[in-house]
């Protein structure tokens, strides 16, 4: 169980994905996630946004990136977001989450209380894994990602009006090379450019932006240095 309340076993097939660790990941115990979540390596997909391309200090906030065990795989779970015209990031796949308040004492618990009203996930199902570094994004948030894991099968209730659709992504496929690429953005006056992360479409779903970058961030604090085999400008 690893510690976490979750039965693990590992896989027994024969599996392509090998971790730079030499460990397939799918053979990853949840020690062993936590472990390698405490002992990150530097991102590598941070962005260096322009000088002063922002007005004011960023604002705190959380995601949660739930982790379970279907059949013999990690799978992550996400969310498409609904569409709203107060939202920027309206019909984007994302994690669950948002603004830390003063309330939350820090971002585990605004990560759960975010997942609790946007999927109806109860924080004491979740087993914390660890968080991620921060990361700022391009509407001036500093994101921290809190990995945990959920029990599945499990009954989630999505928040009509911030949730159209809940739904998970192999992690083995969001790792492979061939699965996303990097597209040139300019920022400010200068033009700068910054690299987003896009994954290829999955179950009718496209994994990109900061969520994507997130995802890439687990993926390299897992023990592989994802290295995307494309890089493109943005149409």
């Amino acid at each position: 169980a690893g510690g976490c309340g979750v039965q693990w076993v590992a896989p027994a097939a024969s599996l392509r994905w090998v971790t730079g660790r030499g460990m397939d990941l799918e053979r990853l115990s949840p020690e062993q996630i936590r472990q390698r979540i405490a002992h990150r390596p530097p991102l590598a997909y941070a962005e260096a946004y322009p000088a002063g391309f922002f007005p004011a200090p960023p604002a705190p906030a959380a995601v949660l990136m739930p982790l379970f065990r279907h059949q013999d795989g990690w799978r992550l779970l996400f969310i498409r977001r609904a569409d709203s015209a107060s939202d920027r990031h309206a019909g984007q796949v994302a994690f669950p989450g948002g603004r830390l308040e003063s309330a939350d004492g820090g971002p585990v618990v605004a990560a759960l209380r975010e997942a609790r009203e946007e999927i109806g996930l109860d924080p004491s199902g979740v087993c914390v894994l660890g968080s991620l570094g921060a990361y700022r994004t391009v509407t001036n948030f500093v994101v921290t990602p809190v990995v945990g894991i959920i029990p599945w099968p499990l009954a989630l209730t999505p928040a009509i009006t911030e949730v159209s659709r809940i739904f998970s992504i192999p992690l083995s496929w969001l790792g492979r090379a061939d699965s996303h690429r990097l597209c040139a953005r300019t920022l400010g006056p200068a033009g700068t450019p910054i690299p987003v992360v896009y994954f290829e479409p999955y179950d009718g779903e496209i994994l990109w932006g900061v969520s994507a970058r997130i995802t890439l961030g687990l993926i390299e604090a897992l023990g592989e240095r994802p290295a995307p085999i494309r890089s493109e400008p943005a149409g």
